[in-house]
């Protein structure tokens, strides 16, 4: 299952739509880490895409939902409704 987006485009739609620069995330990240993460050149451990979306102020599944989504409403609705069903089946897998 590849991202339609990429991880980098999520990055930078998020930290674009809450209106922060760069340098916000400086108590967490350089701004040339952030840049290079946002250029798809480097991949954030997820320590790191905590403490990003910390800044943000959004939930890392969100982030990772947009990547995987895209910004269709749809196709991320599509996606987790697909995500809900398989959590339901491991837990009730893991119960037995």
């Amino acid at each position: 299952m590849a991202a339609k987006n990429s991880l980098a485009a999520a990055i930078r739609t998020v930290r674009k739509a809450r209106g922060l620069s760069q340098e916000a995330f400086s108590d967490v990240s350089s701004r040339t880490y952030l840049s290079s993460l946002e250029r798809d050149l480097k991949s954030p451990t997820l320590h790191k895409l905590e403490e990003l979306c910390t800044v943000m102020d959004v939930h890392p599944l969100t982030l990772l939902t947009l990547a995987y989504a895209g910004d269709a409403s749809n196709s991320a609705e599509q996606l987790l409704a697909s995500v809900r069903k398989e959590l339901e089946l491991l837990t009730k897998t893991s119960d037995q």
